[in-house]
């Protein structure tokens, strides 16, 4: 396929799942326990409709879903990057410990410091995340580091992060640990504009940090030595790389709580869609980690209504077979 066609398939695909992601988003803010005309909510969300439906879309609904939207892609985002730089494909920031870091450190400020403003959490959750990732580096670091003992460090952090959860929830109150299991669950119930707004700057600051690094994510998978070869600074590099993952793993959690998989499974799909072309790639992934969320959520919310499932216990019951499918896969290539 020649160039122009290529980019065409690609803006193609790019254009198909940005209206998934609207179609989704329009699911989200059109079904509930109370059903909203199709042309309603859309007027209604836009600004131009009746008050009738006012307090149900613009506050209860839009919000949740632009949320999910928005944490969907960071944690799509930290996959790619973490796949990237550890060069294996069952990297995800669930599976190198970023989430359980970034979990640890909002879970104790919910049980332990009540009053903390929501705007706050992805400093916390960031620096949680951040001394997770410092962590994983330190233990990993043998004259320089390695892909595969980061990824084994950080399955070891991950399980030391998830003590650290258990224990703060046995010796908090009764109100906030039931809150915080909540949030650990991943859920996007009860999210509003308080936790849009603190969650938006974090990826649009990021966001074009990893398309402008989206060389070094390929030359960092071809090897160390080849990465070295073309004049790449490795570990500066890894480095960098890795505090924008952590950056955009650490802001998502900290919003919607531990959801799991999401960066694990957006990556693979997309590939399959786009390749491996890191600066075609991060955007694909974004646009699949928000329509995997909103789908999660919305199946959550309506399947077995009245009752709600968490959007994190969806998607891990989508992405534990998919991991599976991952690991039993290259046996058979």
């Amino acid at each position: 396929m020649n160039k122009t066609g290529s980019a065409t398939r690609y803006m193609t695909i790019l254009g198909l799942l940005l209206a998934a992601n609207v179609l989704a988003f329009t699911g989200n803010i059109v079904s509930g326990e109370r059903a909203v005309p199709l042309l309603e909510a859309i007027r209604t969300a836009a600004g131009f409709g009746s008050d009738t439906y006012e307090f149900t879309i613009r506050t209860l609904r839009m919000p949740r879903a632009l949320v999910g939207l928005l944490a969907g892609a960071a944690l799509a985002l930290s996959g790619v990057i973490l796949q990237a730089i550890t060069r294996n494909p069952l990297a995800s920031p669930g599976v190198m410990g970023l989430n359980a870091g970034a979990g640890a450190a909002a879970v104790a400020v919910i049980v332990m410091a009540p009053t903390f403003p929501t705007a706050g959490l992805p400093f916390v959750a960031f620096g949680g995340a951040l001394l997770t990732a410092a962590m994983i580096y330190a233990f990993s670091w043998r004259r320089g580091s390695s892909p595969i003992r980061m990824l084994l460090v950080g399955i070891g952090i991950s399980a030391i992060a998830g003590a650290v959860i258990s224990y703060l929830l046995s010796v908090g109150g009764i109100f906030r640990v039931s809150q915080a299991s909540v949030w650990l669950a991943g859920s996007l119930y009860g999210r509003g504009w308080e936790h849009v707004w603190p969650l938006l700057p974090w990826l649009v600051a990021w966001f074009p940090v990893c398309m402008l690094l989206a060389r070094h994510l390929d030359a960092i998978q071809l090897g160390d030595e080849m990465a070295t070869g073309v004049g790449l600074p490795l570990e500066r590099s890894r480095g960098l790389l890795v505090l924008v993952s952590v950056g955009l793993a650490g802001a998502a959690v900290s919003m919607v709580g531990t959801v799991g998989f999401i960066g694990l499974m957006a990556p693979h799909l997309s590939r399959h869609l786009v390749g491996n072309m890191s600066a075609r790639l991060l955007p694909a992934a974004a646009l699949m980690g928000g329509l995997v969320m909103q789908l999660s959520d919305l199946v959550g919310r309506t399947v077995f209504a009245p009752f709600e499932i968490p959007v994190g216990i969806v998607t891990a019951l989508l992405g534990a077979p998919y991991m599976i499918y991952l690991l039993y896969r290259p046996r058979h290539l």
